[in-house]
């Protein structure tokens, strides 16, 4: 009976309350069933309903944290914002399970991310050259995700150390040439610098390639901005502050 419920819940769109209806029928039955709580949740999370979806998801984890307390860590990063929680669940699972992977990244990687997040730049610098050392050691030099490249770099920026900042954006755009989010912090970098004409080339192609639709390409990014992803307003602003300070 659980089975037939679950099954008809998927004739139904993702967000559709008869979805929903027909999860909650099946964990009648089931109600131990961490991945039902899972397809509960994750809809709400999408719609960022976090707090209505929340005890779904952490009735997942209960019923199954080997498999779902790195997912709930992950949510609890980019969707929920809750940074403290999300380095607490990827402790735990680091203790549990080692270093693993959750959506095409490291655990260290979402515990540097929110580390950077809530301010605490030394912390996350730490996660984010363990992540690439990891990376280096396991794939070779140059292998390092853009994205973690983009993060190291924007440590540098919020440190002020603007040229260390550059040569990590410099190295997320060898990979991701059109990476507009890279080349906008690259551009405030140079801007901080006094490098106003660099910084204006930088800005335009970021204008350029955003426009394009070259920005953070996780699949989660469909649903929910990623930390320091850029913005239309953020690109235009930034054209126009460089074009200020050149007067």
């Amino acid at each position: 009976m659980a089975k037939r419920y679950f099954v008809k819940s998927w004739d139904y769109p993702m967000y559709a309350l008869r979805r929903q209806l027909y999860l909650d029928s099946a964990l009648l039955y089931m109600p131990t069933h961490a991945y039902i709580w899972q397809q509960k949740a994750m809809p709400l999370y999408k719609q960022q309903r976090y707090e209505y979806g929340k005890p779904f998801l952490d009735s997942a984890v209960k019923y199954d944290p080997g498999k779902w307390l790195d997912y709930r860590g992950f949510m609890r990063c980019i969707f929920e914002k809750s940074y403290s929680a999300a380095i607490a669940d990827f402790r735990l699972a680091k203790q549990r399970h080692g270093e693993r992977h959750v959506m095409d990244h490291p655990y260290s990687f979402y515990i540097g991310l929110s580390f950077l997040q809530l301010n605490q730049l030394d912390s996350s610098q730490h996660y984010f050259d363990f992540c690439i050392e990891k990376s280096r050691r396991e794939q070779g030099a140059g292998a390092e995700h853009f994205l973690l490249l983009l993060y190291r770099g924007v440590v540098a920026y919020e440190k002020g150390n603007n040229e260390e900042a550059i040569r990590f954006f410099d190295r997320a755009l060898v990979i991701y040439p059109r990476f507009s989010d890279a080349s906008f912090y690259k551009a405030m970098s140079l801007m901080a610098e006094k490098k106003f004409t660099e910084a204006m080339t930088c800005a335009q192609k970021a204008k350029l390639d955003f426009d394009a639709g070259y920005t953070i390409n996780e699949d989660n990014a469909y649903y929910e901005y990623y930390p320091y992803q850029i913005r239309p307003y953020l690109v235009k602003g930034l054209i126009s502050q460089i074009e200020q300070m050149q007067k």
